[in-house]
Parts: C-alpha cells; structure tokens; sequence
C-alpha cells in the first residue's frame, strides 16, 4: 500500500536568502500517528504549511492521499485537515455556525449528526450555541480541533494543539487521536510536550535548521540512542571520582555523596559490573543505586544539539 502522504525533495527559500526547509524526503503510512518534534524556528510549520498549500513550497513534490498538491490542490486539500498554531475564526459567530459552515467549504453537504458528535466528543455540545468572543482560550482551540474534523479529513495535522492549554483538553484531545487512528486517519503533530509524543506517536522525526535529521519508529530509536543512568548512593562523601575509576563515564553529584555512570544500553558491554568491582577493590560503598533509562525528551535534545551525530546513527 502506497503511503498516504510522500514528501520528495521539498525546500522553501524566501528572499533575503533565509532557507525554511532544506530538500525534506519523508514518507507516512495510513493510519499512523507521526511525530514531529523541533525546537522553535526549526521547520515544522513551514513543512505543514507546504503540504496544505498554504505556502508555495520552492522545490519538491507532495503527494497527500493519491493527489498532487500543486496539480490537483483541491483533491488532496479536502482529505487534510489542520489544526493551526493561530487562532484565525471568527468570534461574533457560535460554536455550531462556525463548525458547520468549515465542512460546507469543502463542499460536502450538511451532516449535522457528525457535527454533534465532533462537538460532543471535545466536550463543546454544551457551548453550540455560545459565541466565540464568550469562550475561553481553551475552549476556542476545541473549536479549532472541531473545524479541522467536520469534513472527515485521511490527513490530520495537529500544529501545537495543546500548547498553553488545560489538562482536561488534552486529556479529550488524545482519547479523540486515538479514536480518529483506530479508524484509520493519520495524524501528525507537532508539540512542545514531549512526553505527549513519547505516549502518542507510532514514530517519530526530528526537524533543526530545517533539516530532517532523523526519522525512526519510536521504540527503535530509544533502543538505538537511549542511554541508561546508573546512580550510586555512597556511603561516604567524595571530594573527588578517584584516577582509577577514570575510565567510566562517571559524574560526582550532590556535593560528593552521589555517583552517576552514564552507559549505552546497547553496548556489548557496559562496564557495570566491572565498575562495582573496582568501586569494591578501592573502598568506595554505597547503601543504595537506582536506574534510570532516557526518555524521549534526552534522545531530542542530544540530537538537536549534535546533528552530525544524528545522522552517524540514523546510518
């Protein structure tokens, strides 16, 4: 089955020579939840602006559930659905009109069951009525979320749905991903909340300056590049990590009274048990050690901060 979004060579160049998006390839298969995660200023909106037309991208091809962007931008724009960073709706009008009146734009004919489903599903029924200007800003990115999903999109993307929000809509907003994959939709958020995509997301890129630097299923990639903490409690203080534990990746916390080891979990050997041996042939105890394995959150900022290695890993 062809992926339900192919993304070839894309770039985009303003003038004054600032270049947003740097020849992306990424491919994404129907019905899974991807991942996008960046640092501000690193591409992500730029990349969802191009595929829903809302940018004219440089160079590159989209082709989002069989229809090429450019050639057949209607086809394709009607099977996505965005969730933007901004909120663009017009507050004079209520919660029913605005919803409806998304789904007529797209030229499909009045639903209103659906609609109040949507509605319901965000926990907006009781507001249908209500106008924008009367809503709290919580409220109003529900009404956002609903817009995005009254024409029955293939496509999601979910840019920031959550940013500056209340734990009850992301809470509703998550329960809804989940229902919206199970049926078969993909999805494809950005977000600032990393552990939401540690939770959420089948996989996972990582976009800087542009460039996508990676892209893995996620449990691989926190196979590949997760590190393990190892931390001692030591029984007596150290003023120093002692010469002969040099050669382990060792770090003295807490005014010396903790000792951190810090191995790949997926060495051929990682130096533990030798390390207690030779913390025991020296005289260095400790009443107690915990582990602890890097999240998603590490993974990010050690690649974002080192590309080249990213790239040593992807290959």
């Amino acid at each position: 089955m062809p992926p339900v979004l192919s993304i070839k060579g894309l770039s985009k160049s303003y003038k004054g020579g600032l270049q947003a998006l740097k020849t992306v390839d990424l491919e994404i298969e129907r019905g899974e939840i991807f991942a996008l995660l960046g640092p501000n200023g690193a591409g992500k909106t730029t990349l969802i602006n191009a595929v829903c037309g809302i940018i004219t991208p440089t160079t590159g091809e989209i082709i989002a559930a069989g229809f090429d962007t450019r050639k057949d931008y209607r086809s394709a724009r009607s099977l996505i659905g965005l969730v933007p960073q901004e909120m663009h709706i017009d507050i004079f009008e209520t919660v029913w009109a605005v919803t409806t009146y998304s789904r007529g734009l797209f030229g499909l004919p009045p639903n209103n069951a659906l609609v109040e489903q949507v509605l319901r599903d965000l926990s907006l029924w009781e507001k249908k009525d209500t106008k924008l200007q009367a809503l709290s800003g919580g409220m109003k990115r529900r009404v956002l979320i609903a817009k995005a999903l009254v024409h029955e999109p293939e496509i999601l993307f979910l840019d920031e749905p959550t940013a500056g929000v209340d734990v009850e809509l992301r809470r509703d907003m998550w329960t809804l991903v989940r229902k919206m994959r199970d049926r078969g939709v993909t999805v494809i958020l950005t977000t600032h909340y990393i552990e939401e995509a540690e939770e959420m997301a089948d996989r996972v890129g990582v976009i800087a300056k542009g460039e996508l630097i990676l892209v893995e299923e996620k449990e691989t990639l926190m196979k590949k590049l997760g590190k393990k903490l190892l931390t001692f409690n030591l029984r007596d203080k150290l003023d120093a990590i002692p010469v002969t534990l040099k050669e382990w990746d060792l770090a003295l916390k807490k005014d010396g009274h903790v000792l951190e080891y810090t191995f790949d979990t997926q060495a051929e050997r990682t130096g533990v048990a030798s390390l207690v041996r030779r913390m025991g042939e020296i005289g260095v105890s400790f009443s107690d050690l915990d582990t602890k394995t890097s999240s998603l959150e590490d993974i990010f900022v050690s690649l974002v901060h080192s590309p080249k290695t990213a790239e040593m890993q992807k290959s």
